[in-house]
């Protein structure tokens, strides 16, 4: 049974192939992934490096947890399953009308209210607003 291995703390400069090379003292490696940023390509920094059998990956633990590569001391342990991250997708269904009451609002409508005139009678005839008599035209104010 294969299992993953998480390893962090990498220089930028660690290729897979080191990342192989190193890990095959331990035993049959049958991947090793770099993680890239993929906008610019370059390293994250972390890796993941899949071993044939469980010894040889807790024999590769105990190898290389505390190594130096790169002056960098390696933290090795077995990976994690990647957990649900939410994305577009889960912030989408947040929005769902199957979860949620639809309100209807059963308030009068404008026109048994008086309408939209009536409104605007609060506010004398239109004439004179809040800043002075309208104007009509581009003429320049004075």
């Amino acid at each position: 049974m294969e299992v993953k291995l998480y390893v962090g703390n990498l220089a930028y400069s660690t290729t897979e192939k080191d990342l192989r090379l190193l890990f095959a003292q331990a035993g049959n490696v049958t991947s090793a992934d770099l993680i890239k940023d993929r906008d610019s390509g370059q390293s994250k920094g972390f890796a993941f490096v899949t071993m044939r059998t469980q010894a040889e990956a807790q024999k590769a633990i105990d190898m290389f947890k505390a190594y130096s590569l790169a002056d960098r001391k390696l933290k090795v342990n077995a990976a994690k399953p990647r957990e649900e991250r939410g994305g577009y997708q889960s912030k989408l269904s947040a929005f769902s009308l199957a979860d949620r009451e639809l309100k209807v609002n059963t308030s009068k409508s404008r026109k048994e209210q008086g309408g939209y005139q009536s409104t605007l009678s609060a506010f004398g005839n239109g004439s004179r607003g809040p800043t002075g008599p309208r104007r009509r035209g581009g003429g320049q104010r004075h």
